[in-house]
């Protein structure tokens, strides 16, 4: 920086000398042509000497291919003109590796992982040191490739299927770790657009199919069950109620028989009462049986004449 410091002065130096002229009474200072190539080499030394860093950004200073201790933030930046400036992106950053490998029954399987990664800005010194600037293709890819494919081949293709959020998780905790040890970050991972052999395709979707009609047919059955569980139901509720109704019309008749019964007791034991009230007054007053009889004659003599009362039969002629 020196250096570059005291160029510059020489430069500026160098542009009103050339503009001084001497003469015998003074000394007196011309801008001519030859100035302007001091002003247009100072101009050039100037913009070699800016530097910009984006935002999000780090700048790593190297100096004839030796890294500097110094790292540049974003904004605007004087250097020496000899000094390269390389931006390490800190931003977050998306990949997507497309790979084929198998599964852990030797079915190929095609797929793109898409890979969310950072670098942090403290890191981005040494990540430059140690791999590079191209650091996604000499760690990033050569890392997916070899976690994802261990990843498959630990599970059936069948697995891979409907298992696939664990296997994902498996990949990305595998990944990070790996990843660590570079000082990469990594945030997020997706496995997109997966597909299988025709074969296998066509295998696993009639396997589907049959389990979908296997489901309906279970479905199908047991609503026939319901159905018929639901039947036998009410024919055992209608037969129940049927089986009430005929009691309660047992109970009712054998109520109305016995009220029967019962008023037919009562009415013989009041003609038995009435029997014995009148056979007590013939037993007091035996000629009422004569005075009943006359004032109830119709004029004809009877045939035949039976008396409780009396044990005699009395056989009358005309």
């Amino acid at each position: 920086m020196f250096l570059f410091v005291l160029g510059i002065i020489a430069t500026i130096v160098l542009f009103f000398v050339l503009g001084i002229e001497l003469t015998d009474e003074a000394v007196e200072f011309h801008f001519r042509g030859r100035q302007v190539f001091s002003l247009f080499g100072l101009l050039i030394c100037l913009l070699g000497c800016v530097r910009t860093v984006p935002t999000g950004c780090t700048g790593i200073l190297t100096t004839f291919g030796r890294v500097e201790s110094q790292t540049l933030d974003a904004g605007m930046h004087f250097v020496q003109p000899w000094v390269k400036v390389v931006k390490m992106d800190n931003r977050v950053q998306k990949a997507q590796v497309d790979l084929n490998c198998f599964s852990s029954d030797i079915q190929e399987v095609t797929l793109t992982y898409t890979v969310n990664y950072q670098i942090n800005k403290k890191n981005a010194q040494d990540i430059y040191r140690t791999i590079g600037s191209n650091y996604y293709d000499t760690v990033i890819v050569p890392r997916v490739q070899e976690a994802v494919k261990a990843g498959f081949a630990k599970y059936t293709a069948n697995e891979l299927i409907e298992d696939r959020n664990k296997v994902a998780s498996l990949i990305e905790e595998n990944l990070i770790d790996d990843l660590a040890g570079y000082n990469i970050e990594l945030v997020a991972t997706a496995i997109e657009n997966i597909d299988f052999s025709d074969e296998f395709t066509s295998a696993a979707e009639a396997k589907v199919t049959a389990a979908q009609n296997k489901l309906t047919a279970k479905t199908e059955q047991e609503r026939l069950n319901l159905e018929a569980e639901a039947e036998a139901k009410r024919k055992v509720t209608a037969a129940q109620a049927e089986a009430d109704s005929a009691i309660v019309a047992a109970k009712a008749d054998a109520e109305v028989a016995q009220i029967q019964a019962d008023s037919a007791e009562y009415q013989g034991k009041k003609d038995a009462a009435i029997m014995s009230s009148v056979g007590s007054q013939l037993d007091a007053h035996p000629q009422l049986i004569q005075y009943y009889y006359v004032k109830g004659w119709n004029g004809k003599l009877p045939e035949t004449m039976l008396s409780d009362k009396i044990n005699t039969l009395f056989q009358l002629s005309q």
